[in-house]
């Protein structure tokens, strides 16, 4: 079905008319605090890993950088991971951005989710929700999404 065949079939339907338009002004770049969000299952060596189904998440702390690929999928290559963290989360490169003046600082804490979900309806209702009030409340201004 073509656009113009959607916009046809829906030109006749009511629309919710808004006075006014949600809209923030965000921090500019130079000034932004950056953390990272992967779906990488990473986790600090003393944390709970990830199980299948979990659809929780970790928070990864900046320092030490001692973390641990969870992924449980028989699909998963973990090499890239093995071989430059940066792969999967880029760490090293936002410390970089910040020392070049492009963003203005990395995030102490970051978050880690078990990508390899079959069920994303808890993420989408729960733990999604609850990672971004958690990174909201941190400061964070914005979010680098590390899908693995």
């Amino acid at each position: 079905m073509a656009d113009s065949d959607v916009k046809a079939m829906t030109a006749g339907l009511d629309r919710i008319e808004f006075e006014e338009t949600a809209f923030t002004i965000p921090v500019p770049l130079n000034e932004a605090k950056v953390a990272i969000v992967t779906s990488a299952s990473l986790h600090h060596p003393d944390d709970e890993d990830f199980a299948p189904a979990d659809t929780g998440y970790r928070v990864l702390k900046s320092q030490p950088r001692d973390y641990v690929m969870g992924h449980w999928s028989p699909n998963f290559d973990v090499t890239g991971f093995a071989l430059d963290i940066n792969t999967v989360f880029p760490i090293d490169r936002l410390d970089e951005l910040v020392a070049n003046g492009t963003i203005g600082s990395v995030a102490d804490e970051h978050l880690a989710y078990a990508g390899n979900q079959f069920d994303l309806s808890a993420v989408k209702l729960d733990s999604g929700p609850a990672g971004a009030k958690f990174l909201k409340e941190q400061g964070v201004d914005v979010v680098i999404l590390t899908p693995v």
